[in-house]
């Protein structure tokens, strides 16, 4: 017994020991600069100049895995990355898995700083932008949706109570979900899985969609979903996005995977190897004949791009 009570001291203090090391874990992402600027609100240009960016440890990690720090001495997963996207504007992004894309995505939310050059958004480093305010003015919708235990509504306003019913119901009607809604036991009060369980991928996506409308940011990623949906789900995903881009209400950032979705985009930009090998108009692109965007379109992006 007295050893039982020894051992379970040890992993009591060991476990102790661990919680105060986590505590005193510090993002290396600070705000350092005395005078930060907020973001407008409206749509936001990005600019993107000369970035070059490496993971702290290289060995054993893929893009989509590595942790959020940089370094020195290390292979560049990004390397002199430049473009200019106006504001209300579409960038189409492609390319292979493990191209770079994903660790874009990444700086531009600033979860870490790149290790050289700039990102700015409406004119603005990035460094220079409160961390609060760079989250609200971002937007992003992903394939993998991360929903809370928690009711329909905390799930789509992420517990801001300052946004009413009416409000969201409105979001919802837009997106043709009211029906879903009202099919719900408590309405807006219908508690949810943690992880979207009991929930159809289109329709998690659909609330990730409410949450961009609600949340009504000036950049918009969206990492289109590569998951076959049923044609009626597909196609109100394919009006949520119409809706999204309309009358250049917002910047756009898409990660495409399919053709369809990649017709939305002004301005065509290809990722391998961490650079850049085609950039310029999609119009422009789709009628050279020697670009590899017109390629993509002639061999199909589900194919070259998996």
């Amino acid at each position: 017994n007295l050893r039982r009570e020894v051992q379970d001291l040890q992993q009591a203090a060991a476990s102790i020991l661990r919680i105060r090391e986590l505590f005193n874990l510090r993002p290396q992402v600070q705000e350092h600069t005395a005078v930060l600027r907020p973001l407008p609100a409206k749509p936001l240009s990005v600019r993107l100049e000369h970035v070059h960016f490496a993971y702290a440890d290289e060995s054993a990690l893929t893009e989509e895995h590595a942790p959020p720090t940089a370094g020195n001495g290390h292979d560049m997963v990004l390397s002199d990355i430049s473009f200019d996207l106006p504001a209300g504007k579409v960038l189409g992004v492609l390319g292979r898995t493990g191209s770079g894309k994903t660790t874009l995505t990444r700086l531009l939310f600033r979860l870490y700083d790149p290790a050289s050059g700039a990102i700015k958004l409406d004119d603005v480093d990035l460094r220079d932008v409160p961390l609060a305010d760079l989250r609200e003015r971002i937007g992003m919708v992903t394939q993998d949706v991360q929903l809370f235990q928690a009711s329909v509504r905390d799930n789509l306003t992420f517990f801001d109570t300052r946004i009413g019913d009416d409000q969201i119901a409105r979001v919802l009607q837009d997106l043709q979900l009211r029906e879903w809604l009202q099919s719900l036991p408590a309405g807006l009060d219908t508690p949810l899985a943690g992880g979207g369980q009991g929930l159809s991928a289109g329709e998690a996506q659909l609330l990730a969609f409410g949450r961009i409308f609600l949340k009504d940011p000036g950049l918009v990623i969206l990492d289109e979903a590569s998951s076959r949906l049923d044609p009626a789900t597909e196609a109100m995903l394919e009006r949520a996005i119409d809706r999204l881009f309309d009358a250049s209400r917002r910047t756009g950032i898409i990660i495409a995977h399919r053709l369809r979705t990649v017709q939305r985009a002004d301005t065509i930009l290809i990722l391998e190897g961490g650079r850049v090998v085609e950039y310029g108009a999609r119009e422009a692109l789709a009628r050279d004949p020697n670009s590899r965007f017109h390629g993509l379109l002639q061999t199909g992006l589900e194919e070259v791009l998996a």
